[in-house]
């Protein structure tokens, strides 16, 4: 299935940086980082139907994989420190595309809009249909959308997983937020409707990401498993056919030799001063009518 309908546009992006700037990555240095000596510090599976949070130190590297055969895995992020900052899909794809791949970056909500982490490796990237493959353009599936479309309560949904996950962390259902869908081949049908299709990898198959600031971390493995089966509508698999299509994924993290993380620094929180952000709010109160 072809991914992005009949009609191409060839306007520019609208979201650019001049040459040098944050935009302008410094791919030299991350493919330094993503192929130097590593040493494993945590390594797990989050198994079917469930989810799972960790945390990450500034300066490692977290792989996530493809296990037994195709699974999707919803993921989010935030700081650690500050979960207030947290993934900010709807301007990542803005700045980067629907989709992400190496080199793309997770940038975090206002008022700190940095990048989170960064994109060094994905198995996926050269795969015909790789412009639709680790999608932000959907989000996380919950009992909500499917008691909305179907009338029926199912407690088998990435919201619920990821909330459980982040518990035990003092988080909550509030702190959930829009993921990056991984692995996930979806995207916009030639009615821009949204469609999900099999996810493409296999056993082997992996993405990682390099953590710019200390993260927390939270990844459910989707219970509708590799998507090959409809989740609602006139063709959707019940819960346990949905279960036949479901693979664990594999987490690991690592920390990487020093000498690679010569020229790198946390990222800043967004230098913005101006009257009518975060620095200005007592001293310009928003204007009455």
């Amino acid at each position: 299935m072809t991914a992005t309908g009949a009609r191409h546009y060839t306007q520019p992006a609208a979201y650019q940086s001049v040459p040098g700037g944050p935009l302008d990555l410094d791919t030299a240095l991350y493919d330094r980082i993503a192929g130097a000596d590593r040493t494993s510090i945590d390594q797990f599976e989050v198994p079917v139907r469930s989810g799972r949070a960790w945390e990450v130190p500034a300066g490692a590297i977290v792989r996530l994989s493809s296990v037994e055969g195709p699974q999707v895995g919803d993921l989010n992020l935030w700081n650690l420190h500050n979960p207030r900052e947290r993934f900010w899909a709807a301007r990542t794809r803005q700045l980067h595309r629907s989709s992400m791949t190496t080199h793309d970056r997770f940038w975090s909500t206002l008022p700190s809009l940095r990048p989170l982490a960064t994109v060094i490796a994905d198995t996926l990237a050269d795969h015909p249909d790789a412009e639709v493959i680790h999608d932000l353009l959907g989000t996380r599936c919950d009992p909500y959308i499917n008691r909305l479309l179907t009338g029926n309560d199912v407690d088998y949904h990435c919201h619920s997983n990821l909330t459980r996950a982040v518990q035990q962390h003092g988080l909550t259902e509030f702190d959930i937020h829009d993921v990056l869908n991984v692995f996930q081949f979806a995207g916009l049908n030639a009615d821009h409707e949204y469609f999900m299709d099999t996810c493409p990898a296999g056993p082997g198959d992996h993405f990682e990401f390099f953590a710019e600031i200390d993260l927390l971390c939270a990844l459910s493995t989707c219970p509708g498993g590799d998507l090959s089966v409809h989740m609602w509508g006139p063709e959707a698999a019940s819960t346990e056919e949905q279960l036949q299509h479901c693979h664990p994924l594999g987490v690991e993290i690592f920390t990487v030799d020093e000498a690679a993380l010569e020229g790198w620094q946390p990222p800043a929180i967004a230098a913005y001063e101006g009257v009518h952000g975060r620095h200005g709010l007592s001293a310009a109160p928003f204007p009455q009518s």
